[in-house]
């Protein structure tokens, strides 16, 4: 190889020499006494023979100069291939790597200096042309999304550079194909699909040496999405494949906040599987074993994050898709330890409370006017709860307290309402969130019916049915995360929309099969005037009197982009609740006044980047706020 490079630099130093040659006019000495010395230097050295001076010329052209007498210095390619570093990749290694490869876009005297002329087409496409080509193929009619999803992965084998200028050029259509849902699909073949490493794992036959294997990966470090693959987009336990998970998530960093792509990195830790297909899949590459569990797992955690911590401590650690037992307990556990967050419960939390914000600005209210709204969850699970915490976190931030936001809440699960008269499992997911909000709802403990002529809340009792609850608590806000489909009937409905001139009403369970209800209910019952939000897409709306209603659909990709480059850039130590309030006001700043009128309470995923720097520059302000920059 070194000998092949030294070969490049001599043929680059004689046609450098030759074209100067050609280049440079015969000037006396006596005029031009630096530039005729110059010019010797360069033609002492040429292999071909030149004229001499005052020599008459034969029949044929001059060279192409002839009578211009030119006085410059000039500049040679020869000199650049001298101040390269030797390591520098020439020839076919340029073509090879994905973060020098530009396809058909070098130049010739990029290809000169590179030593790849004649490895390339012979004409050049800007990248914006490499774009379009790629863009229009991609796009050909029965090209499935999987398909998209492989092709971009192909490309970024290839061409990174032009990876990501695609993806920022076409985020709205790309961002569901790099990560939810299509990355979900990938995941379930991602052993047999794998062609390139890409971040590191960390299994439970390494335990021990995670320190040391930090130092495999070169490169400096801001970003670091972490998963155990345990719950991955609600397809279960795929174990080693969830590394499709973190390379997705980090490639939207980079489209979504400019976070370089050299210094992101994907892991998983790999404890094993309970998912028996892969255990009996010849071609699995992860650990061939069950899970982990107990101690044992959290020891695995904890050594990972001691490894981040002792390598790149400044790094900002992402959880993603840890199974609901593990999740809270992992980040109660590091959250003071290493500047992390978990964007399955704070993510969502943040998505969640910045439509609510999103909601009240298109009625004309302030985020501080959520003190006035009446929430009503349904789902007493760990998302559930963990959205209530952090609405309940937003009241009291706002200058409640935390009894008084409380009695804003009511909590209903499968068994109706629940109330101090409830009896806790304490192994529930969830449940510890749950208690307060229990304690703080106190059932009527009268004896025989609900006495139908009180129409206040406090007549409800423990247990009471959803239609009962919403009849009495009158509720401004109804969230849905039961995972039960159709639970928001028409009756539920239309007294959100009798309650309310413009009700929020918020089904937030994924797949859309298990939506609580669907745009086309609520537009109906509500003669289109609520404010409609979900977890999965639904339609948009337009009733039969002409009344529109947009289909707003909750994206944690509002969130992390922007939160991770505000708390890198400030370098906070620890990401606060008020961090996270900070960034749920800054998400709805980006929706534009005509867009608010229509009932949009989300920004367009378009505009991301700006919405990342309006949520990072919160982020970064709140933490300045609250003394935790410059770590």
């Amino acid at each position: 190889a070194h000998q092949m490079r030294r070969s490049a630099a001599d043929l680059t130093r004689h046609l450098a020499r030759r074209r100067a040659t050609e280049f440079l006019d015969v000037i006396p000495a006596s005029r031009f006494p630096k530039t005729t010395a110059l010019l010797g230097q360069v033609r002492g050295c040429a292999d071909d023979t030149s004229p001499k001076q005052g020599a008459e010329r034969g029949p044929g052209p001059g060279p192409l100069s002839t009578g211009w007498n030119r006085k410059h210095s000039c500049r040679f390619a020869e000199h650049d291939v001298q101040v390269m570093h030797s390591d520098t990749n020439r020839g076919i290694e340029v073509l090879l790597n994905p973060i020098y490869n530009k396809g058909t876009g070098f130049s010739i005297a990029e290809k000169e200096r590179l030593g790849i002329r004649g490895l390339t087409p012979p004409r050049y496409f800007s990248i914006e042309q490499q774009c379009a080509k790629i863009w229009e193929n991609m796009n050909e009619p029965g090209k499935t999304a999987m398909f998209k999803w492989r092709s971009m992965q192909a490309l970024q084998d290839r061409n990174e550079t032009l990876f990501y200028r695609l993806l920022v050029e076409h985020i709205e259509e790309l961002a569901p194909i790099i990560y939810t849902p299509t990355v979900g699909e990938a995941c379930l073949q991602y052993s047999r699909l794998f062609r390139r490493p890409r971040g590191m794992y960390f299994s439970a036959d390494d335990r021990g040496h995670f320190n040391a294997m930090m130092y495999n990966w070169k490169s400096d470090v801001n970003v670091i999405v972490v998963t155990d693959g345990s719950r991955v987009l609600g397809l279960g336990d795929l174990g080693a494949q969830g590394m499709g998970i973190s390379v997705g998530k980090l490639d939207l960093y980079v489209a979504g906040a400019g976070i370089e792509p050299g210094k992101v990195l994907p892991c998983v830790l790999d404890v094993g599987t309970d998912n028996e297909d892969l255990l009996n899949d010849p071609y699995y590459f992860g650990v061939n074993r069950k899970r982990l569990t107990g101690e044992e797992y959290y020891d695995v955690v904890d050594e990972f994050i001691q490894a981040v911590k002792n390598r790149w401590p400044n790094a900002l650690v992402q959880f993603e898709d840890f199974q609901t037992e593990h999740a809270m307990p992992i980040l109660r556990r590091h959250r003071d330890n290493v500047l992390c967050f978990n964007d399955d419960i704070q993510g969502t939390a943040v998505v969640v409370l910045a439509g609510v914000y999103g909601a009240m600005a298109a009625l004309g209210l302030q985020p501080a006017d959520i003190t006035k709204q009446t929430f009503l969850v349904c789902g007493a699970g760990s998302a559930g709860m963990g959205i209530a915490n952090f609405l309940h976190t937003a009241m009291v931030h706002h200058g409640l307290t935390s009894e008084e936001a409380h009695d804003r809440f009511f909590i209903v699960d499968k068994h109706g309402l629940v109330t101090d008269k409830r009896r806790l499992d304490k192994k529930a997911p969830g449940v510890e969130d749950l208690r307060p909000f229990a304690r703080s709802r106190k059932a009527w403990d009268g004896d025989g019916d609900d006495d139908d002529d009180d129409e206040s809340p406090e007549s409800l009792r423990e247990g009471a049915p959803l239609a009962t609850v919403v009849k009495l608590a009158k509720p401004t806000v109804l969230l849905g995360a039961s995972t039960v489909k159709g639970l928001f009937t028409d009756e539920i409905l239309t007294m959100m929309g009798e309650f309310n001139e413009r009700p929020i009403i918020m089904p937030l369970s994924n797949p859309t099969s298990r939506a609580e209800c669907t745009s086309k209910a609520v537009a109906k019952a509500t003669q289109g005037r609520a404010l409609f939000s979900s977890g999965s897409p639904f339609e948009h709306v337009t009733t039969d009197d002409g009344t529109y209603m947009h289909a707003n659909q909750g994206n944690n990709f509002y969130v992390f982009p922007g939160l991770g480059l505000g708390s890198i850039l400030v370098g906070s130590d620890h990401i606060s609740d008020g961090m996270l309030n900070a960034a749920a006001e800054a998400i709805p700043r980006s929706i534009p006044a005509e867009g608010a009128k229509r009932g949009e309470i989300y920004p367009r995923i378009a505009n991301i980047r700006d919405i990342s720097v309006k949520v990072a520059s919160a982020v970064m302000r709140q933490a300045v706020k609250e003394g935790r920059e410059g770590r």
